[in-house]
């Protein structure tokens, strides 16, 4: 069953980090948005749950090397906090 998403909020390291990325990783994180609105647990995502010290955190992969940590806020809503490498899970 799909999980559309509404509403993604951001936390500023995520606007930080967004700013960072090239314009190449921006629109390809754009691109993979599209699928995450349409439904949080698109295969092409990966999304998954973390654990350790990151649990209650979900990532979805942009790409190969990078990814979006966030948190579900509600049925529908999210909370992006980061996006980078895998060095985001640090």
């Amino acid at each position: 069953m799909a999980r559309p998403i509404r509403t993604i909020a951001v936390v500023s390291r995520y606007a930080h980090s967004f700013g960072l990325l090239s314009r190449a990783k921006q629109d390809k994180l754009i691109a993979q948005e599209r699928f995450f609105k349409a439904d949080a647990f698109h295969p092409r995502l990966h999304t998954h749950s973390l654990k350790g010290s990151l649990k209650g955190l979900w990532s979805y992969r942009v790409d190969r090397r990078y990814r979006v940590l966030f948190e579900f806020t509600g049925a529908d809503s999210v909370l992006y906090h980061d996006v980078g490498d895998h060095d985001v899970y640090r």
